[in-house]
C-alpha cells in the first residue's frame, strides 16, 4: 500500500530556471540533470534519489485559475524559525501569495516562475490540534513567541 509521496515532478518553462528559484529560494539541492531538459532536485536531509522533478515545456501559455489539476504541492519545515526565514526569502524573490493559521500547521503559500503554487508549512504538535478544520490569518510573530524551537520532524 502507499505509504508518501516520493517524489513530484512538474513541466515547467525553462528548468534550470526554475531551478534556480526551488535552490536559492527554498534550499533544494541540485541532485542531476537531463541537458536543459530537466533537472532532478533533493531537499535538504532527505532520503529520497530526488524530491521534485522540473521538466522543460518551453513558452507555453498558464492554464486559468482554478482549472483541473494539481492545485499546490506542500512542504514541510521542522521549526517556526525555519518557515519564518523562508517567508523573508519568498517575500525577496516575489513569490509570497499568501500566508494561513490551519489548527494543525502554520503555513506559507507562494508561485515559483511559472507561477505554480506551492505551500510551505510548519507542524503544530499533534497534542495541540484542534477539533475541528479551521483557517485564520497567520500572526506569525505570535507563533513564534509561542512555539519558539519547537521541532516537530517526527511527525
Amino acid at each position: 500500500m502507499i505509504r508518501r509521496l516520493n517524489h513530484a515532478v512538474l513541466w515547467v518553462r525553462d528548468a534550470r530556471v526554475s531551478a534556480e528559484f526551488y535552490t536559492t529560494v527554498l534550499g533544494f539541492e541540485a541532485v542531476a540533470t537531463m541537458g536543459d531538459q530537466a533537472v532532478f532536485l533533493r531537499a535538504d536531509g532527505s532520503t529520497n534519489d530526488h524530491d521534485l522533478g522540473l521538466f522543460s515545456v518551453g513558452d507555453r501559455p498558464r492554464p486559468p485559475a482554478h482549472s483541473p489539476g494539481l492545485y499546490h504541492l506542500a512542504w514541510q519545515v521542522n521549526t517556526l524559525e525555519q518557515l519564518a526565514a523562508l517567508r523573508t526569502k519568498l517575500i525577496a524573490a516575489a513569490s509570497l501569495v499568501g500566508e494561513s493559521d490551519h489548527g494543525v500547521s502554520k503555513s506559507l503559500y507562494a508561485a515559483d516562475p511559472d507561477g505554480i503554487e506551492f505551500e510551505v508549512m510548519w507542524a503544530v504538535p499533534k497534542e495541540n490540534w484542534p477539533s475541528g478544520s479551521t483557517t485564520a490569518r497567520l500572526d506569525l510573530d505570535a507563533e513564534l513567541a509561542r512555539w519558539a524551537a519547537v521541532d516537530t520532524a517526527d511527525q
